[in-house]
């Protein structure tokens, strides 16, 4: 017979030692690895779905959110239906969104007459509706009138291309007819007419 290719040692007691002690290990470790497997194959779509959340929710926060076009002392022109000019202007005025409608500080507006007259109105704030040609306002409006006239209340609507005003609230009005106060009032004509509503009350001068 053939001599063997190689000489075979019997293993030392140290290597023995070795090769119990990664069996015991091996033993120990095969039950926990195997638990660890089926834990993560129970406990996955769990994981997978709080993952899903937090990105949906993340995306969420971090949406840019549109911001009104802020400006300052704006100032807009136009004509009424007869080719009258008016102005309107603010300390600040505020769009949001595409809307030409402005929340306006402290507007004011001047409106001329067809005999060179004018209407000249302010307040402490007011909406501005440009396609609309309207302007709401709130706040001490006081509405003048180059005849002398004055008007105070606390809030009004004009409409600009029509060239009249009206309001609801408590009105206060004096000139050189005198005094008068009502429960609301109408600005007709451009300014030629004014109807005081509501109940009403007049202290007038010059014996008139």
């Amino acid at each position: 017979m053939l001599p063997p290719s190689r000489v075979r040692r019997a293993p030392t007691s140290g290597q023995m030692a070795r090769r119990r002690f990664l069996v015991a290990w091996t033993k120990r470790l095969l039950p926990v690895l195997a638990l660890a497997l089926l834990a993560a194959v129970v406990f996955w779509p769990e994981i997978e779905g709080t993952e899903e959340r937090a990105r949906v929710s993340f995306r969420r926060t971090i949406q840019p959110r549109a911001e009104a076009l802020r400006v300052v002392n704006p100032r807009y022109q136009g004509i009424d239906e007869l080719n009258r000019p008016f102005t309107v202007t603010a300390r600040i005025g505020e769009q949001e969104g595409a809307a030409e409608i402005l929340n306006l500080e402290a507007p004011k507006a001047d409106i001329v007459m067809g005999d060179g007259a004018w209407i000249y109105v302010q307040a402490e704030a007011g909406r501005y509706d440009k396609p609309a040609g309207r302007l709401d306002l709130q706040g001490d409006v006081t509405i003048y009138h180059d005849t002398g006239t004055m008007m105070r209340t606390p809030e009004a609507t004009v409409l600009l291309e029509e060239g009249s005003a009206s309001g609801d609230a408590p009105v206060a009005a004096q000139g050189g007819f005198g005094t008068l106060t009502s429960e609301g009032f109408r600005l007709r004509d451009r300014g030629a007419v004014v109807v005081f509503t509501g109940r009403a009350h007049a202290v007038l001068e010059g014996g008139r």
